[in-house]
């Protein structure tokens, strides 16, 4: 993976790996946060005296408020550029995600991870879009699953922190320490210049996004791509979220285990996200897509049937595997889909809308697994939604490759402006 990592690097500039390794922290750091609730909900449940199903709507609230900070920073980072609104974005959820240590009560923790939500919304969209608009078309597959994988290192680190924080300092001190890694990627985030197709689109054109919008084309593949995010987070939320406590209560194995387990998994998400996002380049953006899940499928029976540690670490490996395939696209796709003219405002939004839609995955699962199990909770939500994601997939279209800034301002290509 280093050696692949190291030949697709070559030729790039500073600017353009500084630009990238920004964008993948950021990603990292929010992901390491908003896993934290995951990986000690039950703990948090127990020092509130709250259920957990009450529990699971903290992280429901996180995703309800993303579209709201995706909208925000991304209006603002189309009219005014992209540098400055993500390093205010990072220290808004470094500081909300830090006071969530402090945090008294169940009610108090609640409005904290509203407000995070709102940086973690605003954080993928325009790290994605600096990141992709600064490297080469020809490399965006391989570069687009990296950074999204940034996603699975976080969670990795999480489950690392929890190894080394929780049986010290609870889970007030893994949302302490939060505040030391997203420090760090503020500070790499300074060393980024301006995008440079930000720059061109600004000098061709201010058309504002509701104008842009006027053109049935944007609309109806917004409308596609919401569509198609929200079977996305259904998949990976459905297969990571409940997890964890699948695991520990389901299965009555120690938290050390499920951490364990998550883990190995996170790993396969890694290697699954690079590899396919490379592959992309060859195969095609939805063609990879629909592979991707299609081997998630496979692996269903495997992923909630098993019982014995080495068959969930394999089975769940597997799976984030293929989920994370999928999603290693999704950079790239988004904004090779999105106008120029709003390009840090369109992935964004219709990456957290469809968040928002599948926000009530948690709480549905949790409710399905009181009466039927946690292998009945993730079967009923995971297959259809990696039926939907290849359904959708196969009915869509991609841009691959296009050149940012030589499109226009309507559509994000010509050839297919009347195409969702």
């Amino acid at each position: 993976m280093l050696k692949i990592v190291r030949e697709q690097a070559t030729g790039l500039t500073k600017d353009q790996r500084n630009a990238f390794v920004a964008a993948y922290l950021g990603w990292a750091m929010d992901a390491f946060d908003y896993f934290l609730v995951v990986l000690v909900y039950s703990e948090i449940a127990d020092d509130f005296d709250v259920s957990l199903t009450d529990m699971a709507f903290l992280t429901t609230a996180t995703l309800m408020m993303r579209p709201v900070g995706a909208l925000l920073f991304g209006m603002w980072a189309d009219r005014r550029g992209r540098r400055l609104p993500l390093m205010v974005d990072v220290a808004f959820y470094s500081v909300v995600g830090f006071a969530c240590a402090f945090a008294p009560n169940y009610t108090v923790l609640l409005v904290l991870r509203l407000l995070y939500g709102i940086g973690m919304g605003g954080e993928w969209g325009l790290g994605a879009a600096l990141a992709m608009e600064k490297i080469p078309a020809q490399r965006r597959g391989f570069w687009s699953g990296l950074l999204q994988s940034g996603y699975s290192l976080g969670y990795l680190l999480a489950a690392v922190a929890f190894f080394g924080i929780e049986p010290a300092f609870g889970w007030r001190g893994l949302f302490a320490f939060s505040l030391v890694p997203a420090l760090v990627a503020l500070w790499v985030r300074t060393r980024v210049e301006e995008s440079e197709v930000w720059e061109k689109s600004v000098r061709l054109n201010r058309t504002p996004a509701y104008q842009v919008f006027r053109n049935p084309a944007v609309l109806r593949r917004f409308v596609y791509l919401v569509a198609l995010m929200t079977a996305f987070n259904w998949m990976s939320h459905g297969t990571q979220d409940v997890y964890p406590t699948f695991v520990k209560k389901g299965l009555g194995l120690s938290a050390d285990t499920s951490i364990a387990i998550a883990v190995v998994y996170n790993v396969g998400a890694m290697i699954g996200g690079a590899l396919l996002g490379a592959f992309s380049e060859k195969l095609g953006r939805r063609r990879t897509i629909m592979i991707a899940a299609a081997g998630g499928l496979v692996v269903v029976p495997f992923f909630v049937l098993s019982t014995t540690v080495g068959w969930l670490m394999l089975s769940s490996f597997l799976m984030q595997v293929c989920v994370q395939g999928a999603w290693g696209v999704i950079p790239a796709h988004l904004t090779e889909m999105s106008p120029d003219a709003i390009r840090g405002f369109y992935p964004g939004v219709t990456y957290q809308l469809g968040n928002l839609i599948a926000a009530l995955n948690l709480p549905i699962q949790e409710a399905v697994a009181e009466r039927h199990g946690y292998p009945a909770a993730m079967t009923w939500t995971v297959v259809p939604a990696l039926v939907l994601v290849i359904a959708l997939s196969a009915v869509g279209k991609e841009a691959k490759g296009i050149r940012f800034g030589s499109t226009g301002t309507h559509a994000p290509s010509a050839a297919a402006a009347d195409t969702v």
